[in-house]
């Protein structure tokens, strides 16, 4: 790697270990950017990411979707093009050297304005692909990358520079080698992409009882056909989908809210507290009160 990319890698540690010292995730004034800082190795923890880009500025991470492992470090980034379960720990870091990391998300219509200005395109080949990417880290991306985060010494020039920079950040990703793998999901008519609109189907409507034949029909899709398209994107059926969401979703209150756990359960939508508690307990390792901010 150059010279440019170690002091762009410096400058991000920099930025994290001196202003977020002794937190973990950090929300920042830009929307779409979160910091992560861990000091020691974590179990695995299941999670669902948001289509964004997530790069490592120090330690290493593993990513298990379905069967495989794959991990990935300051010289790969991680690509995600659909709302995707996966299971995550971070595997290096310590209080010496802790683990850093950064994750943009993106919404489906700065995707859309990106491949507008590209024009038209080749369809990508091949069936439907994995809904995560692990890509090489190029200088030309790390590059706008570490511009965004300088804008965080700059709250005046955040609502205006911040949708410049994404956009460019996402005309790297589209030139470069995962560019195909975004497009699978966004090309009409291909099985990936009515896959995904599926996910979202789900996304926004988690709380609600799923017919999987229902969902189907809405993205012209057999049902078959959805449920092994849907297992090969993401490892797991619909159902298993909206129960991951579900969980996530009962997490998030139940760390953020002063509520009681069979309240969240019927929140998310389920109509058993007693099937909330186990499932929780399964995804999570712990029961719901262990997560509750009631003490």
């Amino acid at each position: 790697m150059s010279q440019d990319f170690g002091i762009y890698h410096q400058e991000l540690k920099n930025r994290i270990e001196t202003t977020y010292a002794g937190e973990e995730r950090i929300e920042t004034a830009i929307d779409a950017l979160r910091f992560y800082l861990i000091s020691n190795p974590t179990e695995m923890l299941a999670t669902v990411y948001n289509p964004s880009i997530c790069i490592i500025v120090q330690g290493a991470k593993k990513v298990g979707i379905g069967e495989e492992l794959l991990g990935y470090d300051p010289y790969t980034y991680l690509l995600a093009s659909v709302h995707m379960p996966a299971n995550v720990r971070v595997s290096e870091a310590s209080p010496e050297h802790p683990y850093m990391g950064l994750t943009i998300t993106f919404t489906m219509e700065q995707i859309f304005d990106v491949l507008k200005d590209l024009g038209p395109v080749s369809k990508p080949q091949g069936g439907p692909k994995r809904g995560l990417y692990f890509g090489d880290m190029q200088l030309r991306l790390l590059e706008p990358i570490t511009r965004l985060v300088r804008l965080l010494d700059s709250p005046e020039d955040i609502s205006i520079m911040t949708p410049l920079i994404l956009k460019e950040i996402l005309y790297v990703l589209m030139r470069d080698q995962g560019g195909d793998f975004i497009r699978q999901f966004i090309m009409d008519g291909n099985a990936a992409q009515r896959v995904a609109q599926a996910i979202t189907k789900i996304k926004e409507n988690f709380k609600e009882p799923l017919n999987v034949k229902e969902l189907a029909r809405s993205v012209s899709l057999s049902e078959s056909s959805l449920y092994h398209n849907f297992k090969k994107i993401t490892a797991i059926s619909p159902l298993q989908f909206q129960k991951q969401l579900r969980l996530h979703e009962a997490r998030l209150m139940l760390m953020s809210q002063d509520i009681e756990a069979a309240q969240v359960a019927f929140e998310v939508g389920y109509e058993s507290p007693s099937q909330f508690s186990r499932e929780y307990a399964r995804m999570f390792g712990l029961p719901p009160k262990a997560h509750t901010n009631r003490g």
